[in-house]
């Protein structure tokens, strides 16, 4: 089944009263794998989950595997399926003359997508945050959490799971689930907070520090987090748990370093699209749930005009109330869910409601002063407007790049 369709519906129901048994896209791709090429030699399945930064974790990830000289076979929840992608390198095995063999798998993974797995194994895992998302799907938070550990669930020992010692939901799953367990991966940790078994930032600084793990790296100092070029607390996570992972899986450090002092990020990810008057417009359209924007918001010291709204997910937008009411000049709203989150922020700052997202570019450029940062960051979905979150991002650059300054 594709990870899009829910596993509850109609059809699949009856498939499982006739005994049929259901896999996923990722399952299926997993075992052509473990089938077509992991009997000739160990080919180590990187795979990063997370309801936030998975994508730009999992493309640094790639790139220094890379830059490194491993063949990877890339994909996934990322956009192109895996199966797809295994099609064409054995397309090239036809075609191009020689074996066409990867050296590792980097994979980006959803909750969907786990719903769905049986052996699924990856050798390296990460979970990046848990926060609460697609609560129009799953019952609970209990049960999203639950799709979310799929990814350890075959896991054991020498498998490694990185995780994110600062994320409360993330530490809950390993206190519940694997702290102390037997049969359970090896564990590491990343922080931007503290010292940890794994990569934290101390002194301004990202350093290493594995003294557990069959690999035993030790005080490992790599860069100054100024260095690093994707900017925002969220991206130094995002930095840290990729860097985790490719050292892990054999990438040179000076590799790690290399990328995150040159890597800009993904479009739709706290994108700037320009300045105009004194007042800089941000697109972060991929920030889809409540946690997404708080991270997207503490990633800036000015103040700001949020422009917010879409197809609701089920969010719990009275989780904004503090850090809107700390940096939030006003809040700009759009679509179906401008309603419930003007009941959730509107007695801690300005709310504005907008009739499109060309409304809504031109009044935040109104509400917002010289200094100022208009940011995109909708906390709900796109499909009320747009067909998905990258038309929504490139709509708002088009409409912000026709702004006129005002002395021109």
């Amino acid at each position: 089944m594709s990870p899009g369709v829910p596993p509850d519906i109609k059809p699949l129901e009856y498939a499982r009263s006739m005994g049929r048994r259901i896999i996923g896209e990722l399952e299926l791709a997993y075992r052509i794998i473990e089938a077509q090429w992991s009997e000739d030699h160990a080919l180590p399945f990187l795979a990063v989950t997370g309801s936030n930064g998975k994508s730009t974790t999992t493309t640094l990830l790639h790139h220094m595997m890379t830059s490194a000289g491993f063949r990877t076979l890339f994909g996934g929840n990322i956009g192109n399926a895996l199966t797809e992608e295994i099609m064409k390198m054995r397309e090239g095995q036809r075609t191009g003359g020689g074996p066409l063999v990867p050296d590792v798998v980097v994979a980006e993974v959803s909750s969907f997508q786990l719903e769905a797995i049986e052996v699924f194994q990856p050798h390296i895992a990460s979970i990046l945050n848990i926060t609460p998302d697609h609560l129009d799907r799953y019952p609970s938070m209990d049960a999203y959490e639950a799709a979310k550990a799929g990814i350890f669930r075959n896991q054991q020992s020498p498998d490694i799971l990185v995780l994110n010692a600062d994320d409360p939901e993330t530490m809950k799953l390993y206190d519940v689930r694997l702290r102390g367990k037997a049969d359970s991966p090896q564990v590491c940790f990343f922080s931007r907070k503290r010292v940890v078994e794994g990569v934290y930032v101390k002194d301004g600084r990202i350093r290493m520090h594995f003294p557990h793990l069959e690999q035993g790296i030790n005080d490992l100092e790599l860069m100054a987090t100024d260095n690093v070029r994707i900017k925002g607390v969220h991206n130094l996570e995002n930095a840290m748990a990729a860097s985790a992972m490719a050292l892990l899986a054999g990438c040179p450090a000076g590799i790690v370093m290399e990328v995150l002092a040159e890597f800009p990020g993904l479009e739709h990810r706290i994108e700037a699209v320009q300045e105009v008057d004194g007042v800089k417009f941000i697109n972060d359209s991929k920030g889809t749930n409540v946690g997404a924007v708080i991270k997207s918001i503490e990633s800036f010291s000015g103040p700001l005009v949020l422009i917010a709204g879409g197809r609701d997910k089920a969010g719990n937008f009275s989780a904004l109330r503090d850090i809107v009411a700390e940096k939030v000049r006003a809040v700009v709203l759009i679509g179906e869910a401008s309603e419930k989150i003007g009941r959730a922020l509107g007695d801690v700052t300005t709310i504005v409601r907008a009739r499109d997202l060309k409304d809504a570019v031109n009044i935040s450029r109104r509400l917002a002063e010289k200094g100022d940062v208009v940011l995109l960051s909708p906390a709900c979905a796109s499909f009320d407007m747009f067909l998905d979150f990258e038309d929504r991002g490139r709509q708002f650059k088009k409409i912000v790049r026709e702004l006129v300054p005002v002395n021109a």
